[in-house]
């Protein structure tokens, strides 16, 4: 295997305390375990972890009453009260002069990483247990020839005892082709930033996310980002487009039509005709059109920042949110178990934030129903049982 070329991707590893316990379990589990384990890893490899803190403001009584739950989440998911400060505008004008909001949460537990140099390292790593890597390789086909599952790619034919499909947003077409979870159905939405001048450098410490408006929604509200190298950007939206690649307009007009019956012959429909839904998604097309109303979403909170000083677009990611036969947005991480397969569906924000002890989790699921065997469990830095027992926790 040849190594690769993996593009920079400045993020963050986030905080739990965003993720209704109840609602979102395995997300908040994994990523109040995933926080420990990322530092961990970033240690042992000497890759940057900074440990910088974030900001939640609200901008109305709305906003902080849900910062007020946040709090709660906050504790039950694991994070100690210490980490965890409740402010009012005035206190937030001494740590941020430049923000300004009507109350806040600031969490030190939270951290920017760059998960493009995580993942080069976590394939080496992979390389070094014996697996290999099929890049640039596209799955056209799944068949079940009985005896194994016969899969055609545009590089040719692997056979292969079970598939783990954790394809992101290709995840839910390829478990419809394979015969399961015909009852859920996603929507692609395109998460989009604006890289910020310079002379803005320095303005904050720490990112200043807002509360969302409509949290029954996956809509964001922009971010003020502060990455581990000290750039700044605005983002991400959440822009709906109808292909997991949907980064053009050509790519979203020829997946159109099948999406639309796709949806029409689901619970995404009701979506279709929810005029909430469509005001909100007419907002974030306006944000992808617009710089202006872009940054000027953050300006409510950050109005230091001006609109002409962002010359350039960062990097823009698809997620894909699943909704179940109800039409509902699904909150947490779904696993099906198909015919020789396993489906990871519905695993997106906060995804890389848990995705190692997500992965335990999988894998524990898989060896219970007697999928797989376990010689060694050994997780890399990690006490595998540890991970468990943490994760199956009330």
């Amino acid at each position: 295997m040849h190594s690769i070329p993996v593009q920079e991707t400045p993020a963050k590893v986030h905080a739990p305390f965003l993720y209704d316990p109840q609602k979102k379990r395995l997300f908040a589990k994994a990523a109040a375990l995933g926080f420990e384990m990322w530092e961990t890893y970033a240690k042992q490899k000497s890759l940057p972890f900074k440990k910088d803190g974030v900001l939640e403001v609200s901008l109305d009584e709305q906003g902080t009453k849900r910062l007020e739950k946040y709090l709660s989440w906050g504790e039950q998911n694991g994070l100690k009260k210490d980490e965890m400060k409740f402010l009012d505008s005035s206190e937030v004008s001494r740590q941020e002069p430049e923000v300004h909001c009507q109350k806040a949460i600031l969490c030190t537990k939270d951290a920017s990483v760059d998960f493009g140099k995580f993942t080069k390292s976590l394939m080496e790593d992979a390389k070094q247990s014996g697996a290999s890597f099929l890049l640039n390789t596209r799955a056209e086909k799944i068949q079940d020839k009985k005896e194994f599952l016969e899969i055609k790619t545009n590089s040719g034919t692997i056979q292969t005892d079970h598939i783990i499909n954790a394809a992101g947003g290709m995840s839910i077409d390829i478990a419809h082709a394979m015969g399961t979870a015909q009852d859920l159905t996603d929507i692609h939405f395109r998460g989009e930033y604006w890289q910020a001048d310079k002379i803005y450098s320095n303005l904050t410490r720490v990112s200043v996310y807002s509360v969302p408006k409509h949290p029954e929604y996956p809509f964001l509200d922009p971010h003020w980002i502060v990455r581990h190298d000290g750039r700044c950007e605005v983002g991400p939206n959440a822009v709906p487009v109808f292909s997991p690649y949907g980064y053009n307009f050509t790519e979203n007009i020829k997946e159109f039509p099948s999406k639309i019956v796709e949806m029409l012959s689901s619970g995404a429909a009701k979506m279709l005709f929810d005029s909430q839904f469509l005001s909100l998604a007419t907002s974030e097309f306006l944000s992808s059109v617009s710089k202006n109303a872009m940054i000027n979403r953050v300006r409510e909170f950050l109005p230091k920042v001006i609109p002409s000083k962002f010359h350039t677009r960062g990097t823009a990611g698809v997620r894909a949110s699943v909704i179940d036969s109800s039409g509902k947005f699904v909150p947490d991480a779904v696993i099906k178990e198909g015919t020789k397969s396993t489906h990871i569906l519905n695993y997106n924000s906060p995804g890389a934030t848990g995705a190692l002890p997500f992965a335990v989790y999988v894998i524990e699921q898989m060896r219970q129903k007697g999928i797989i065997k376990i010689q060694n469990t050994g997780c890399g830095p990690w006490d595998y049982g540890k991970v468990l027992e943490f994760l199956n926790a009330n």
